[in-house]
């Protein structure tokens, strides 16, 4: 297992962080999966057995259930705390309160109680807005995340499915107060849904955050099981959900280009999947700091972790970055057509400094 930092912190996690979405399966949640506490005291275990330092976690799923769950595990097993990056979520409606939803100050301090006595613990590590709440205003949000930083019960705020410039408006009304600024954005990432690479990844790259990538299997389509020839019935998430949308006949090329690529790695000693593949191309993206996994059974979640040992050559990553590529909107292939002229003089970098010489 490799460690990166998170974002521009001097916090190391691990390249595969273990995401808990299939812990309880109540109510909503079920078709993600239904694991208790004997399954996922199995799945805690393999994952830090395996190296996994990062687990990641929502107040939401399964309406606290998942955190319950987690953390009645890390007791079970004894886990060192210290040794753990714990990581959940804010901003989802909780109970049917007119309060119970949101990202206001009163939501986001009731949220972390509630969150740190289900986990069993007196601190989170990474805690997260799940997203954007467009009747409170930003500032107060911010100020929230603030205070509950400064009470010690928060080491660092990171942000999930927000826009570039919502980002940014953030971070800029945090570094104007001298408050705490989000170090990573999660986001939905995979090689069947590339979006995140026309605005997020260019400002995760220039403020130095980090991205963690949630579904980069596209919600079980780029499992393997799926393929032009073959579509499973029966109960699965990718059948109870379109989500999230994947353009499914764009989706089978990239497949069958997996499919290739895996059979060519593989040997006597085990086979490579075709999801290992499509991990192996998450993780080598620019920016990437963890790629979230969530699992049913531990063989799914080995599976998933090996994938940190499958190096794809660069004429493999070339192959699959052309099918797997989507037209760019505007104004980014605007913005990379008038930037021709410029990058190509001189074979300037844009990591290079612009030296004049009079």
């Amino acid at each position: 297992m490799k460690y990166n930092s998170l974002g521009n912190t001097g916090v190391l996690v691990s390249e595969i962080c273990l995401g808990t979405m299939t812990f309880g399966g109540s109510g909503y949640w079920k078709a993600m999966g239904e694991l208790q506490q004997n399954a996922v005291n199995d799945i805690v275990k393999t994952a830090v057995d395996n190296g996994i330092n990062f687990i990641d976690t929502a107040n939401v799923y399964s309406y606290g259930e998942s955190e319950r769950l987690l953390g009645q595990s890390i007791k079970s097993l004894g886990l060192s705390r210290n040794e753990l990056i714990i990581a959940t979520k804010v901003r989802a409606r909780m109970s049917e309160g007119k309060n119970q939803v949101g990202l206001g100050r009163l939501q986001i301090m009731q949220q972390i109680e509630d969150s740190l006595k289900r986990l069993q613990i007196d601190h989170v590590d990474l805690y997260q807005i799940h997203g954007f709440d467009p009747i409170t205003p930003l500032e107060e949000t911010m100020r929230g995340l603030e205070d509950i930083v400064r009470s010690g019960k928060v080491r660092y705020i990171g942000c999930s499915n927000l826009a570039a410039w919502q980002v940014m408006k953030a971070n800029g009304i945090a570094e104007k107060n001298g408050w705490t600024k989000f170090v990573s954005t999660q986001n939905y990432y995979s090689i069947a849904g590339r979006d995140l690479e026309n605005e997020i990844v260019p400002m995760v790259q220039d403020q130095q955050m980090g991205i963690l990538p949630w579904s980069p299997l596209a919600g079980g389509f780029l499992s393997g099981k799926y393929t032009r020839n073959n579509k499973p019935e029966g109960d699965s998430r990718r059948l109870a959900f379109d989500f999230p949308p994947v353009n499914q006949e764009h989706a089978y090329d990239i497949i069958e280009a997996m499919e290739t690529i895996a059979e060519a790695h593989s040997g006597d000693a085990s086979d490579v999947s075709v999801a290992r593949v499509a991990l192996a191309w998450v993780l080598s993206k620019p920016g990437v700091t963890s790629v979230i996994i969530g699992a049913k059974n531990t063989d799914q979640l080995l599976d998933n972790i090996n994938a940190v040992e499958l190096t794809l050559t660069t004429e493999e990553l070339e192959q699959l970055d052309k099918i797997s590529a989507t037209p760019k909107p505007y104004p980014q292939w605007m913005i990379q057509r008038q930037s021709n002229d410029r990058m190509s003089a001189n074979n300037f970098s844009p990591n290079q400094s612009a030296v004049v010489s009079k």
